[in-house]
């Protein structure tokens, strides 16, 4: 948030602290500010930044446009789901089903992308202390071997002077 208003970019909405475990209730309110802000006309382009997931030593950041949802995009997503073309029959009507469909769509969309978004932080997170567990226990051997040659060289030292003592007697 602090860097999106250091580079002027325009912030309507916005969710914090959401936990370690996203929820869809306390999403819905920011993507309904956005979605109708979209629909008034006042906001034209919205993307959705967000690190993705890939495993646990490697995210992504990614900048994914979301709205307004590119016709080739979902003509691709129709490719790959097998569409068949067939007429089906909406009740209320097609134009009401869609609606609710998109704003559900988006909702999964912003919905994932936090999802995402959080396994990649805890998995940083994860690789980042055992990483330091690690390097702990490396100083932890180098402290040791130095204490331990340390002592060594004390108590030959004293050796030294007990042996040194009874030879001079």
């Amino acid at each position: 948030l602090g860097f999106l208003n250091r580079v002027g970019a325009d912030v309507v909405a916005h969710a914090t602290q959401l936990g370690d475990t996203p929820h869809l209730e306390k999403l819905i309110g920011p993507v309904k500010v956005l979605l109708d802000a979209y629909t008034r006309g006042e906001i034209q382009v919205v993307y959705l930044c967000f690190t993705r997931f890939i495993n646990t030593m490697k995210q992504e950041p990614v900048v994914q446009k979301l709205l307004p949802l590119s016709s080739d995009e979902m003509r691709d997503q129709t490719a790959q789901s097998g569409s068949h073309g067939w007429d089906y029959l909406y009740e209320p009507d097609a134009q009401t089903v869609i609606d609710d469909l998109l704003v559900r769509y988006v909702e999964a969309l912003v919905y994932q992308s936090v999802a995402e978004n959080m396994a990649s932080e805890q998995s940083a997170r994860m690789v980042a202390m055992k990483a330091a567990t690690d390097n702990a226990g490396n100083v932890i051997a180098e402290l040791k071997l130095v204490y331990n040659k340390t002592r060594q060289a004390a108590i030959t030292k004293e050796l030294s002077e007990i042996v040194a003592g009874a030879a001079a007697v």
